[in-house]
């Protein structure tokens, strides 16, 4: 009976050191992720003036493919407004000496 009640003690105090010891991992292993998380973050924060460069350095090329895409077109759109007007100043002029020459007559 005394056998068996050390063998039960003895079994009592292994679990309970592997209680504490699996404890003590959990443990590490929760400040081993906070520290790689705050690692990360700190990465992260260094990054951030570069990220932002580059963010902004984008919406500049954007921006100025848009400013030459509109000034492309209004352009093309003041070149067609000028011919139009040309072709109406002719027409206009051309009516003009046909109601002075018909007001002669």
């Amino acid at each position: 009976m005394d056998d068996t009640l050390q063998r039960l003690l003895d079994a009592e105090t292994r679990a309970e050191t592997m209680a504490t010891e699996a404890e003590q991992e959990h443990e590490r292993t929760i400040a081993a992720a906070v520290e790689k998380a705050r690692e990360m973050e700190a990465e992260l924060t260094e990054r951030i003036p570069e990220l932002q460069k580059t963010w902004v350095s984008r919406a500049e090329e954007r921006a100025a493919k848009t400013i030459a895409e509109v000034e492309r077109r209004y352009e093309e759109r003041h070149e067609s407004l000028r011919q139009l007007a040309e072709q109406r100043e002719d027409e206009a002029l051309d009516a003009a000496f046909q109601v002075l020459l018909d007001a002669r007559l």
